[in-house]
């Protein structure tokens, strides 16, 4: 479940290691490039945190964020 907090849509992922949790993010970043909108986001180990908001509308969440969030759990569904 994504959490709207401080002006961002944030969620942990948790994968069975790295490799996974690198693929995963190799998915996103495909997705994100091809809405043009990137996501602020961590990795450690298995961990992949991301954070979404919109600079262009004054660091606020928008569609934009739900559009990826959306399609950024369907990567995992």
């Amino acid at each position: 479940m994504w959490k709207e907090e401080d002006n961002r849509l944030k969620k942990t992922f948790k994968f069975a290691n790295f490799q996974e949790a690198f693929a995963f993010m190799t998915r996103v970043a495909f997705l994100a490039e091809g809405m043009q909108h990137h996501p602020n986001w961590s990795n450690v180990y298995n961990t992949v945190e991301i954070e979404l908001t919109t600079h262009d509308a004054g660091d606020t969440v928008t569609k934009k964020d739900h559009a990826l969030a959306k399609a950024i759990d369907e990567v995992i569904a």
